[in-house]
């Protein structure tokens, strides 16, 4: 049963166009579905590399450029107040802070102090957020290059009619393969770190944008989507790495040059999330194909790719006349969980 349920499963009507088998497909180099999970040992070994370089580049550069985390003041140890922080409630209501504040001989005051330098404690440090915008401008930054460098030779990434020329019989070369990869096992790391990086206010969008992605590029891959997947990949790192600089401008408090290169950011992000990646999508895939399984599923999760692009798109531009024109106290539709320290209230919105 359990071979019938695979062969059902990657049945070619399901996977490929109508009138296309897997059959057509012998003697060429086509993706092959169980290369994907070396995603698993490659989110393991990014998530290592990652570990040596924020210890080994990002810290020491963070110190460098003047990076530096706010002396916080310490709170005085209290089982009661700390049973409640952990198990109740990190900022607790006026009648338990009188309730806390009887049970441990303290005035009120004194408890409302203690939460809030208690929480204070927990938030993310400054040098910890520059870490993670440092590998996440390096891999972004990598990954568009290494993209742009072996797609700007290829015909069909400047005729998208190509892309779908003799399709799905397209042998797959090897440098895309491992690209796939190496893009996969990025942001598989990505949900498995997701509990201890900083934590944002779009961290639900975050994931319904990881769960997204991961599936586009296993669908994709196994249906011999490559040439039209390595295109949404590629428009969509054109503006992620430019997002994390702005970040590390922010936390060395380049003010300047941080807002200039978020506006940047910006204009990079709105013209390829919101003009290119739907006419790609559009004209090159949904008026291409006869609907089929697979084209519906990816369909599917384009859209919900495009309502998330549509919504950042939304906070970066209030961002921007928020913030930047108006002079506005930074705040960030956005950022961390919590106020940050003082000055860095809140981070600069992140995307994905």
């Amino acid at each position: 049963t359990r071979m019938g349920l695979a062969e059902g499963f990657w049945h070619h009507e399901y996977w490929l166009p109508p009138g296309a088998t897997w059959e057509d497909m012998k003697g060429i180099p086509y993706p092959q579905p169980q290369d994907l999970l070396l995603c698993i040992p490659g989110a393991l070994l990014l998530i290592v590399v990652r570990c040596i370089f924020e210890r080994t580049v990002a810290l020491p550069l963070g110190r460098r450029l003047g990076v530096s985390d706010k002396l916080r003041p310490k709170v005085q140890p209290n089982a009661t107040l700390e049973g409640f922080y952990i198990q109740l409630s990190k900022t607790p209501k006026e009648g338990d802070l009188i309730s806390l504040a009887k049970q441990s001989d303290l005035p009120v005051k004194n408890v409302e102090t203690w939460f809030r330098h208690r929480r204070a404690q927990d938030r993310p440090r400054l040098m910890k957020k520059f870490c993670e915008a440092s590998w996440r401008f390096t891999f972004y930054l990598t990954s568009f290059l290494s993209g742009l460098a072996l797609l700007y030779d290829k015909p069909w990434f400047w005729d998208h009619t190509v892309c779908w020329l003799r399709f799905p019989q397209q042998p797959l070369p090897p440098a895309l393969g491992w690209f796939y990869l190496l893009e996969l096992s990025f942001y598989c790391s990505l949900v498995v770190t997701l509990p201890f990086d900083v934590k944002r206010k779009d961290f639900k969008e975050q994931i319904i944008h990881h769960i997204a992605t991961i599936t586009l590029i296993f669908v994709s891959y196994c249906a011999n989507l490559v040439r039209f997947g390595m295109i949404v990949m590629l428009v969509h790192d054109a503006s992620d790495y430019i997002l994390e600089l702005a970040k590390m401008l922010h936390y060395m408090k380049w003010k300047r040059v941080c807002e200039a290169v978020f506006i940047v950011f910006a204009v990079v992000f709105i013209i390829s999330r919101l003009v290119l990646f739907p006419l790609i999508t559009y004209y090159y895939f949904v008026t291409k194909f006869q609907l089929f399984l697979i084209s519906f599923v990816i369909n599917t999760f384009l859209m919900i790719l495009q309502l998330l692009h549509i919504f950042w798109s939304y906070l970066i531009i209030q961002m921007i006349f928020g913030v930047i024109l108006h002079g506005a106290k930074r705040k960030d539709a956005r950022s961390d969980t919590e106020e940050s320290d003082g000055s860095e209230a809140e981070d600069l919105a992140k995307n994905q």
